[in-house]
């Protein structure tokens, strides 16, 4: 076949058929990933293969009745330094190819990380599916319960929802996300029982369809992929006043009892807890439902009612403290009464923030709404955090730095149910994968007695707790019980604490699927944190520290102690100091349901 090749810049166009004679790759910069499209009879297919295995066999993508007219190619080679994220600094490397076709486009774009490809333009009925090169085994987001699976792709059967976690081979995972949604219908996926195929069960939409490739399940979660599909913020957006960290809760605090003091939803309950967080560097104070009026009942005004006057009077008080008030709004009074009136009072009583909860809605009447709420935040300066059935992340925190955090997980003690210590260590390689999540982790008291809302035991330990705070990425870590009893555990308390965003630099060391996760992430001021967490069984991790920079660091180990187990709820904690480098490995025990905590400081 001829082909007539255009130089336009770095691009080349070819304005013949190509993709009839032979497929048309896109390479990673690594060289390790392929993407390769063909055009036979209308209808365009895709494979994925990575270190030479196939994994992805020919799927369909796009619509039918498309024949190609060109093609350009470009690469990029950049940095992104985040406003806030895993790490200060993320290299932007990918090849790109873009197909034109007659009656849309496919984009696609190789990472180190992975793959992804958008279809721009077309309709009908679009054809995208992933037709996996094996039984795969998987696993997939579940609302507000248990991940579903560990499961073959064969014996899935309906509808199942991002993320989707895909093991192939010991060397080989991959993730089913989206990137990049605008005001469109988040992406849903159907399987089929006995089959490896899964197709999009949602409409239409110009997002990016992404498959995250990782040798661990620890790259993934490592990974940026995601959010460098997203646009940087708008021209003359302005996001450095978001600053990510730690919040103390009033919500889990509700009827706690100690030293003849009874924790309430009330000013004197928030004061001290804002004393507490400034005594701590701890950033923020969220103040939950019922601070307007009852949350449900329409005539709750979310700018006059309930103890608005006490609110407004807490944020002067917290700011003279260096702290910052999170304000709770509910979809019924953000419904009932003009949300851009209510989201610019907030902003002028000087809050740092909202936690929007029970939205209603179609998924894509909720992402849309999600979206406008998103923005005007950001034009009142606010942060913002999504709970009950939020739509997923999409890397929307490149665009918006103020989308700090989303409620796409199980919550510790959430819908009067706790989870189990299996869900934190498959949560986190599944949910986690899309974006930022809020689990409220990190409770110091596990029997939570006395509780208004959910005083059952916590199916936990002290040093597991406090690990699943530094392990859970989000840009508010919102830690559920009362002052007293951090107390109580002050080496535990100086760990969560020292979690200083915006974060340096962030690596898992190890991991495996619904068994253990071991997380290192430097802080802000440059201390190393070091969170282990394990599912029921009880194990012994090695955790090397080559991660270190040169010279000598204090290391404090906290461990499990004796009698420590999720079933027990024995307060038990051990901790020990000792002067390590990066040529050492630290060995740390942890119990059924546990974890473990290590504070590097650098001393030489």
């Amino acid at each position: 076949m001829n082909h007539l090749w255009i130089r336009i810049g770095a691009a080349s166009v070819c304005a013949s058929v190509l993709l009839a004679a032979q497929p048309v790759s896109v390479v990673s910069p690594d060289g390790k990933l392929e993407m390769a499209f063909t055009c036979e009879g209308g209808r365009v297919t895709y494979t994925v293969q990575a270190d030479g295995r196939r994994l992805i066999l020919a799927s369909p993508v796009g619509y039918d009745g498309s024949v190609q007219t060109g093609m350009k190619r470009r690469s990029v080679e950049a940095v992104w330094k985040p406003v806030w994220g895993k790490r200060a600094e993320v290299p932007e490397r990918f090849n790109e190819v873009t197909l034109d076709l007659t009656a849309y486009q496919i984009v696609a774009r190789a990472y180190d990380e992975g793959v992804a490809f958008r279809c721009l333009g077309g309709a009908g009925k679009a054809l995208t599916q992933f037709v996996f090169a094996g039984d795969f085994t998987a696993w997939y987001y579940n609302g507000e319960h248990h991940n579903i699976g560990p499961e073959r792709l064969s014996e899935s059967d309906g509808k199942r929802m991002p993320p989707m976690t895909v093991k192939a081979a010991d060397h080989a995972y991959l993730a089913v996300l989206e990137a990049d949604l605008g005001n469109g219908d988040p992406l849903a996926l159907r399987t089929r029982q006995g089959e490896t195929v899964v197709e999009i069960a949602s409409a239409p939409s110009e997002a990016w369809r992404v498959l995250l490739f990782g040798r661990t399940p620890g790259a993934m979660v490592d990974a940026h992929m995601v959010e460098l599909l997203n646009p940087p913020p708008g021209e003359g957006q302005d996001f450095s006043w978001v600053r990510p960290g730690v919040a103390v809760w009033d919500w889990r605090a509700n009827g706690a009892q100690v030293e003849g003091f009874t924790y309430a939803m009330s000013y004197p309950s928030w004061v001290r807890m804002v004393d507490f967080a400034a005594e701590n560097r701890i950033r923020y104070l969220v103040l939950d439902a019922d601070w307007y009026g009852k949350e449900f009942n329409p005539k709750s005004d979310p700018m006059k009612g309930g103890y608005a006057g006490d609110a407004k009077k807490l944020i002067r008080y917290a700011k003279g403290k260096g702290v910052g008030i999170w304000l709770y709004l509910n979809d019924v009074a953000g419904r009932a009464y003009p949300i851009e009136q209510t989201l610019r009072a907030y902003g002028e009583w000087g809050a740092a923030g909202i936690k929007y909860g029970f939205m209603v809605g179609t998924p894509q009447e909720k992402n849309e709404r999600t979206r406008m709420i998103t923005a005007l935040c950001a034009k009142n300066r606010l942060l913002c955090n999504f709970h009950d059935g939020p739509v997923h992340p999409y890397g929307q925190m490149r665009t918006w730095p103020n989308a700090v955090t989303r409620e796409l997980c199980h919550a510790q003690l959430d819908a009067h149910r706790v989870f189990q210590p299996k869900t934190f260590v498959t949560s986190v390689f599944v949910n986690m994968l899309a974006g930022p999540i809020d689990m409220n982790n990190g409770l110091a008291d596990l029997t939570q007695a006395h509780r208004v809302d959910e005083p059952s035991p916590v199916p936990s330990t002290l040093a597991g707790e406090a690990a699943r705070t530094l392990i859970t990425f989000s840009g508010a870590t919102v830690i559920p019980d009362i002052p007293e009893n951090y107390r109580k555990h002050p080496e535990l308390l100086r760990f969560i604490a020292a979690q200083q965003q915006p974060w340096r630099e962030s690596v898992t060391l190890s991991g495996v699927i619904g068994e253990h996760i071991v997380m290192a992430r430097q802080a802000a001021d440059g201390v190393w944190l070091v969170g282990a967490a394990t599912n029921e069984d009880p194990r012994v991790l090695d955790v090397p520290l080559a991660f270190l920079g040169g010279g000598r660091y204090e290391a404090l180990v906290m461990e499990d102690g004796e009698g420590a187990d999720f079933r027990t709820h024995v307060e038990s904690c051990k901790s020990v100091t000792r002067m390590v480098s990066r040529t050492d490995t630290i060995r740390v025990s942890l119990a059924p349901g546990g974890g473990a905590c290590l504070m590097l400081t650098a001393k030489e």
